[in-house]
């Protein structure tokens, strides 16, 4: 296997026992083990690397030396809005927030909100996970009716739980839930 002169054997040692990155170093080794005039199968066999990725790693290293060997940038979606664009979704979702009668509510409706104001199709998941991105959580707190009693809402409260705690005296407490009469566990044990 032809193996670029970039750096001598010792020098990719050297690289070696500096480097911190594992995927790395086990690249370095492909190549160390390459420029030692080793075959494809024994380096597969001493590296536990397959030999398609022994093969294109030692190509990398000829291409482009030490940097073809390092990780090269993986796909993903790109993002569907600039920065300057999220900063106007945030600005609009803390304008909603303070507003009791905001329609933004679900994620639906900032799905909408986002395809009208920026002319972007995003998927509900995408909506929430670009709250996610953006630091706000997808729960709202129930909304409060405008005319309600904090006062006789607690007040409610209080008496509902002074009347639960109370038991009549004929309710029985360990009486079985399925509402058949059964002898307690502890009757079929034998003394």
């Amino acid at each position: 296997m032809h193996v670029g002169d970039h750096h001598s054997v010792a020098e990719l040692i050297g690289l070696a026992k500096r480097e911190k990155r594992a995927t790395m170093v086990r690249r370095l080794q492909v190549v160390i083990l390459a420029k030692r005039a080793r075959t494809a199968p024994q380096i597969v066999e001493a590296t536990s690397v397959s030999r398609r990725t022994v093969q294109e790693w030692v190509q990398r290293y000829n291409v482009g030396g030490l940097e073809g060997l390092a990780d090269r940038r993986r796909g993903g979606n790109r993002r569907h809005l600039t920065a300057d664009q999220e900063t106007q979704v945030c600005q609009y979702l803390d304008r909603a927030a303070a507003d009791p009668h905001d329609s933004v509510r679900r994620g639906e409706d900032l799905r909408r909100w986002l395809e009208a104001q920026f002319g972007v199709l995003f998927s509900l998941t995408g909506v929430y996970d670009l709250l996610h991105r953006l630091g706000y959580s997808c729960l709202v707190p129930r909304p409060r009716h405008a005319k309600a009693d904090p006062q006789a809402q607690a007040a409610f409260k209080k008496t509902l739980w002074r009347k639960s705690k109370r038991l009549r005296a004929g309710t029985r407490t360990n009486a079985s839930k399925s509402g058949s009469r059964t002898k307690p566990a502890s009757a079929n044990r034998e003394p």
